[in-house]
């Protein structure tokens, strides 16, 4: 009984979405919690021509996905080069080498870039899912 109240007691933690990212050598890991709408999620600049998003839905059940998109920063506005569509949760991932989504190759349509890319969840308890 004291382990269920201390448990209870333990502030609730949500699993992350971690992707990966390479670009001109540098890997970096970015982090999205879920959201409840798609559509307030910021880019994030990878370089001086990438532009990465990913969305991570967990509600209502039948919106649920993880998207990764890939844009490409130009003068006019970003173009998207690159989409993402996995289930939530993802039907693989635990235990392979590139998570749930595979590795992924992005490429620059003007500047001959290459970024890679691959995601897991991390689950609450900071073990990768």
């Amino acid at each position: 009984m004291v382990v269920a109240v201390l448990l209870l007691a333990l502030p609730a933690q949500a699993e992350t979405l971690v992707c990966h990212v390479t670009y001109g050598g540098e890997t970096r890991a970015l982090e999205a919690q879920p959201v409840t709408s798609p559509y307030t999620v910021p880019v994030q600049a990878v370089g001086s021509y990438f532009l990465f998003r990913m969305t991570f839905q967990k509600e209502p059940h039948d919106l649920a996905a993880i998207k990764i998109y890939v844009f490409a920063d130009r003068d006019t506005g970003p173009a998207p080069i690159h989409q993402a569509t996995h289930p939530y949760p993802p039907t693989a991932g635990a235990g392979t080498p590139y998570g749930f989504t595979g590795l992924h190759r992005v490429y620059e349509p003007i500047r001959d870039g290459e970024l890679e890319y691959w995601c897991e969840l991390s689950s609450p308890h900071g073990a990768a899912a």
